[in-house]
């Protein structure tokens, strides 16, 4: 009866919007493919006679609800055919309550709360009218130098692939008819990542079996998720401008993948192609775009201009355009503006309501990673502290720790980690706050030596360095990605001062610790932790709860090692521990040889400072008894793997175990380990469980040298552990 009902419905739309299209002219079609920006605009009469005419089918950057009303209302009833207007607006990592941003999210390995926090995102940003947002971003993130890696969920295509499809879901609830759902899009489609030397907008080169084994992967779950749009990138993949790749929109997504929703461009990214060269002129960038598949144009011209030129000269088929419009038509039912365009904001939840306010601090708690904590110095006990000095530009900073893309966030409603601090120890504990430098990217040293003579009279001496928001986000890549200005300075001055030192670092990406590693005594690194970061900051220092993050990109020990990241290739002589050579260690006069060496940097070795799914607990928690239900597994079938994990600390905790796998022979290389699962189990001190993982034979296959997927017969190693580099291991057969 179900499948009867939604036949009908697939039906009864395509009626309806067949029936729509037929009574269109080629100007209001076209004007259903062009978003416009209006941010900070009244209705101006020169929008109300575009609205009047159909000449808009989207708009962006407008989130006053009663203008957003108005705007509808001119497009619904003062236009001949009444089509109602998707609002967008980047809704990243969260609207008036923020989340820790994405790459932050990430690093919890949870994808109900990743899903729970889109939902509130999209309350949010539903009751200021906006029904479309341009998360989740799904691009691959192997270079830390590059701004938008904070907008990732990591260098994993797996781990990627789950919290996408969590975010999918929860923008877009159960029915994007639901009151407080919106349209998700997948962006940037595709290969972004990847650009050269982590600039953005720079030239991307991705041979086609990488980029479908590791690149697509991400996109492909979002569609199977029911991704309502795919947005373009701005970059160049292997010579084509992705907002012209007619592989990537045609063969890939509509073909290969049966997408059915429509494709916006980036901003300007239609305008761009003339720039990067594929075009002569404005109007073959709107030939390219729509011959390639873009539906709609966000913020450039080029369709208003030119389309309709294009039809009439006989260069783009009507029937192109048609089905651009058919499949924006299609949203915007399913949306359900046809028959509601208008917002009602008392219908849904305040903004920084107490249910959100829960989601962003159970978040930001998650999402801390705790990377070192020498002599068990965390967590610490407000018994018996006397004083506590909190040291850093980003100790109280309500702003900074937002992160990028916040256009809407309130830094009103920010708890930062000072002011959650003074709260946690209350007035028996004296907590003096230094900030040490005006920002984060400060050289001036001049209040060093007093804030170290001070703090060093303090009991423990906390540190909250990172980066501002500013320094992450798109176009604001790093080629050093040390701690910015004169923060590992300030770190060496105060460890001068004998105390323990904890340091917190907030910033949109990983960053080079090595040069003050080891003058930390504790380690939390919180991302750009969102409105509630300072309470969860609080909550983990003070150990109301265990750190429970793991990293879900490398942390490479020096720059000059990106792009590293754990599943990477093999080569025909891999590095090892005891095969490597440093530079310190190299005779005068050596005589130049290639003979035992493999492949590594003299000077930085070969292994991250911190390697993907990393995260320390304050409880201990060990492995053992790995195993498989069969040594042999026939295509078609499931193996089951399961290890023992159990909790040898003294406090409860939640452990992020993670399955990874190698296949040791395939018609194409393959990575030297593979993330194929994971799961969160919360253990209490001295209890064990056996965590079970169900892998089937076709999670094992992949994209061979025809570009076709493919299941091979062969071996197989199997991990099992809390991080990538996961000791316990066994093995199994795949027979034919």
């Amino acid at each position: 009866m179900e499948n009867t009902s939604a036949l009908q419905l697939v039906r009864e739309t395509d009626d309806f919007v067949a029936s729509l299209i037929a009574q269109m002219d080629l100007a209001e079609k076209i004007g259903q493919m062009c978003q416009i920006d209006v941010a900070g605009e009244a209705l101006s009469e020169e929008l109300k006679a575009r609205l009047s005419a159909g000449e808009v089918g989207s708009i962006i950057n407008q989130v006053d609800v009663e203008l957003v009303n108005e705007i509808q209302r001119v497009a619904v009833e003062e236009s001949r055919l009444g089509i109602p207007l998707l609002i967008g607006r980047d809704v990243i990592h969260g609207f008036k309550t923020v989340l820790p941003i994405p790459i932050g999210q990430a690093a919890s390995w949870n994808r109900d709360l990743v899903e729970a926090g889109a939902r509130i995102s999209a309350l949010e940003a539903a009751r200021a009218g906006v029904n479309w947002t341009f998360a989740p971003m799904l691009d691959i993130a192997r270079d830390p130098r590059w701004g938008r890696v904070a907008e990732s969920f990591g260098e994993d295509p797996f781990l990627a692939s789950m919290l996408g499809a969590a975010m999918v879901s929860g923008f877009q609830g159960q029915s994007l008819r639901d009151n407080g759902s919106i349209a998700a899009c997948a962006k940037h489609f595709a290969g972004y990542g990847a650009a050269e030397s982590g600039r953005d907008y720079a030239t991307t080169n991705i041979p086609e079996n990488e980029l479908r084994n590791v690149y697509l992967q991400p996109f492909h779950a979002a569609v199977t998720a029911g991704a309502a749009t795919v947005m373009t990138s701005f970059g160049d993949l292997n010579g084509i401008p992705c907002t012209a790749n007619g592989f990537l929109l045609r063969q890939i997504l509509r073909e290969e993948w049966g997408f059915s929703g429509f494709v916006v461009s980036d901003w300007d990214s239609v305008f761009h192609l003339k720039v990067h060269g594929l075009t002569a002129d404005d109007a073959g960038s709107a030939l390219e775009a729509a011959q390639a598949g873009v539906d709609m144009e966000m913020a450039s011209t080029t369709y208003k201009q030119y389309l309709a030129q294009l039809v009439e000269q006989g260069k783009l088929s009507e029937s192109v355009i048609d089905q651009a419009v058919a499949r924006i038509l299609r949203l915007k039912l399913a949306l359900g503006l046809f028959e509601n365009p208008y917002t009602e904001p008392e219908a849904l939840p305040a903004y920084g309501n107490r249910q959100a306010l829960d989601v962003a601090r159970q978040t930001a708690r998650e999402s801390i990673v705790m990377l070192k904590n020498a002599e068990t110095l965390l967590p610490l006990s407000a018994n018996t502290l006397r004083s506590i000095a909190v040291v850093g530009p980003l100790a109280d900073a309500p702003y900074e720790q937002l992160g990028t893309w916040i256009f809407d966030g309130d830094s009103a409603l920010s708890v930062t980690p000072l002011e959650a601090i003074r709260r946690r120890v209350g007035p028996e504990v004296e907590v003096n706050f230094f900030q040490a430098m005006a920002t984060s990217r400060d050289r001036n040293t001049d209040a060093f030596e007093a804030v170290a003579e001070a703090a060093g009279q303090s009991d423990v001496v906390l540190m909250f360095l990172g980066e501002e928001s500013i320094l992450s986000g798109e176009a604001h890549c790093r080629a050093d990605i040390n701690l910015p200005g004169a923060q590992a300075e300030l770190v060496r001055k105060l460890k001068a001062a004998g105390k323990p030192i904890i340091a917190v670092i907030l910033a949109g990406r990983p960053l080079t610790l090595t040069n003050v590693i080891d003058e930390i005594d504790a380690l939390l690194f919180a991302w750009h932790p969102g409105t509630m970061g300072g309470e969860a900051i609080s909550d983990l220092l003070f150990g109301d709860f265990s750190p429970s993050g793991k990293l879900p990109v490398s942390f490479p020990r020096h720059v000059g090692q990106v792009p590293i990241y754990y599943n990477h290739k093999n080569s025909g002589k891999p590095p090892s521990d005891d095969a490597i050579v440093h530079i310190d260690d190299i005779d005068a006069n050596a005589t130049q040889t290639s003979l035992g060496m493999t492949a590594f940097h003299l000077d930085e070795g070969f292994r991250p400072l911190f390697p993907f799914g990393f995260g320390l607990s304050y409880a201990d928690f060990v492995y053992a008894n790995l195993s498989c239900d069969k040594q042999q597994v026939r295509l078609g079938e499931t193996l089951r793997i399961s290890a023992e994990v159990s909790n040898q600390g003294s406090c409860k905790a939640i452990e992020t175990v993670q399955l990874y796998i190698r296949d040791l022979v395939g018609n194409v290389t393959r990575p030297v380990r593979e993330l194929k699962g994971f799961r969160r189990i919360e253990l209490e001190p001295g209890q064990t469980e056996t965590v079970t993982f169900d892998l089937h034979t076709d999670d094992l296959a992949f994209f061979g040298r025809d570009q076709q997927r493919v299941i091979e017969a062969g071996e197989f190693r199997v991990w099992i552990g809390g991080s990538s580099e996961a000791e316990l291991e066994t093995g199994f057969s795949l027979i034919d």
